[in-house]
């Protein structure tokens, strides 16, 4: 590696490390604490590679970029932050930073993404900009868009590089992992966001609906919330909107389509539950949201933004105790952000003290579901085959014979303190497979009664109030599995 190297940044550490690394590898290096000294070596014609931090105390490391490549077009600039948002890595895409790598990075990543940059330095030859893109501001969606983990990272970098396409965007992914955020954050952040933005769901599908959502939404962003929902004749009429969209005089204006779906689309295909041409019609770009157990160290981060921000809306000022995060973080959360999102509220407004206890957040998380360490929901279940009307008094039979549903329960229960072995399971397990068994009820329920939960209710045998608390507390979205009677 060959080159010299400008780095900024307010950590001591961060600076000797990166300093010793490519002091190592070849490079002749110069670092600072001040993005005042990093403008003065670019303007001095210094410096083959930047690399800077973004919260600094002078000044923010992205907003400087712009007049590093105003003065010196040819220089890359790496970005590092511990400002793990998706705003973040957007702007940092905007303003045509080489990089951007979050903190705590991975030494080796940044070499090897140091030594691409220096390896792929522009040639003199090569176009200058017309215009330096414009610092976007800050966003505060209602779901947090936070994450270090990788997957969200790979997450941000799609978001970011497909931001102003004119292609159709299908985002994927359990309920409660911020999908309907993703979508808003297409439009919020992007050049449509001065236009209108329209929200079609199941619920209100008609060909009236459809207008107004295109006249409201003229060059702005319509948001189909879960299409595999609608019914036929509802996915007819949106592939007619696409294509009026597609085709029509006024396509310059024409809205951009933004879809939300459940983790497998193409399984929602091969059920039937999605017309495989609107399904087309809707993936241009396909964005996965990983659910939140796939990303356990954005847990607490995560779990500390949502404390601050209840307090910033009127909640008492609270924190995680020690103990309490860890109990926190070794949670499973079925119901996902939305689900932890919850929870923080409920203990901001709950706990006794400044700081959450280890026994306040264990009250909180048996009202919340499993753990990590051995999640029930992770070994396979029996699926039961539904019962003629003259056995339903009967105990329930398994399909093909195979005893009552009980007698699997037992098993299956005890296949699972068997995963243990000599340990016992994790305490609060009563509450736990209870709601292990509670949620695909419901669940089942209101698919049986297309989403109408009177219907659902009476089904059940519970008050309509009671099944509508039970849905809030375990995170049910109810239109999703809503379809037109």
């Amino acid at each position: 590696m060959d080159g010299t190297v400008l780095i900024a940044d307010d950590d001591r550490t961060i600076r000797t490390v990166l300093t010793q690394a490519l002091t190592r590898a070849g490079c002749r290096v110069h670092a600072t604490g001040s993005l005042a000294q990093l403008s003065k070596w670019v303007e001095e014609g210094r410096g083959d590679l930047v690399i800077t931090d973004v919260m600094m105390p002078d000044g923010n490391g992205i907003d400087r970029i712009p007049a590093i490549r105003e003065a010196r077009p040819d220089l890359p600039v790496i970005v590092i932050s511990a400002q793990n948002t998706i705003v973040t890595a957007i702007r940092a895409t905007e303003a045509e930073a080489f990089e951007y790598l979050p903190k705590p990075f991975d030494l080796p990543d940044l070499m090897t993404k140091a030594n691409q940059a220096l390896s792929r330095r522009p040639r003199k030859s090569d176009p200058v900009p017309d215009t330096i893109p414009a610092a976007r501001p800050a966003a505060d969606p209602a779901m947090p868009l936070i994450g270090h983990a990788p997957a969200m990272q790979a997450l941000f970098r799609m978001v970011a590089r497909v931001l102003n396409a004119d292609l159709p965007v299908l985002i994927a992914g359990e309920p409660g992992v911020g999908k309907t955020t993703i979508a808003r954050s297409f439009h919020d952040l992007s050049d449509r966001r001065d236009n209108g933005i329209a929200i079609l769901t199941s619920a209100d599908a008609s060909e009236e609906a459809i207008t107004r959502a295109a006249d409201k939404a003229r060059g702005g962003t319509i948001i189909i919330e879960n299409p595999a929902g609608f019914d036929p004749a509802a996915q007819a009429r949106l592939i007619g909107l696409i294509e009026s969209l597609e085709s029509g005089p006024d396509r310059a204006m024409a809205p951009r389509i933004v879809a939300t779906t459940g983790p497998d689309p193409q399984a929602d295909v091969a059920a039937g539950r999605l017309r495989s041409d609107l399904y087309y019609r809707l993936a241009g770009v396909t964005v996965t949201v990983p659910p939140l157990r796939a990303r356990v160290d954005d847990i607490l981060p995560l779990a500390n933004h949502l404390l601050a921000r209840a307090a910033t809306q009127g909640l008492p000022d609270r924190t995680l105790g020690d103990d309490a995060a860890s109990l926190l973080r070794a949670h499973a959360f079925p119901g996902n952000v939305r689900e932890l999102e919850n929870m923080m509220r409920r203990l901001a407004l709950t706990a006794s003290g400044a700081a959450i206890t280890a026994p306040e957040m264990r009250e909180a998380l048996s009202q919340g579901g499993g753990t990590r360490a051995a999640p029930i929901a992770a070994m396979p279940m029996p699926v039961a085959q539904p019962a003629p009307d003259s056995a339903m008094t009967a105990p329930y039979q398994l399909g093909g014979g195979n005893g009552p549903l009980s007698d699997s329960v037992e098993a299956h229960l005890q296949r699972y303190f068997d995963l243990h072995g000599d340990s016992l399971p994790p305490p609060g397990l009563y509450d736990r497979i209870l709601r292990e068994i509670e949620r695909p009820l419901l669940q089942v329920a209101l698919d049986a009664t297309g989403g109408n939960q009177l219907r659902c209710a009476d089904l059940l045998g519970i008050n309509r109030n009671t099944l509508r608390k039970k849905l809030t507390e375990l995170n049910i979205e109810v239109t999703r599995r809503r379809k037109l009677m």
